[in-house]
């Protein structure tokens, strides 16, 4: 096997699909799921920590917080085609540069 379809291979097993994104996205959204998925661990976890957060305090703050990680949640759902298009770039060039 030549190394390019060795790299085929590795890309294909690697690669994020943009369907299973916004699955994470409708179900896991407030937690970040999508974003860990796509490799953005840090943006996940601030998603995930703010929602904890937001249930966690009271009714005014709480719902402050919880409403501008809705917001944030809402505006992924449109970026997200554009992150997950940049993951696979990433890996595409990293595995053509291994």
């Amino acid at each position: 096997m030549n190394d390019s379809a060795k790299e085929m291979m590795l890309y294909d097993a690697q690669k994020k699909s943009v369907g299973v994104a916004y699955a994470l996205w409708f179900f896991l959204g407030m937690f970040g799921a999508h974003r860990f998925y796509a490799g953005s661990n840090a943006i996940g976890f601030g998603q995930m920590a703010l929602s904890i957060l937001g249930f966690l305090v009271p009714w005014g703050v709480g719902l402050f917080i919880f409403g501008a990680v809705s917001i944030w949640v809402l505006i992924d759902g449109v970026l997200l085609p554009g992150v997950i298009r940049d993951y696979n770039v990433r890996l595409a060039s990293s595995l053509g540069n291994a």
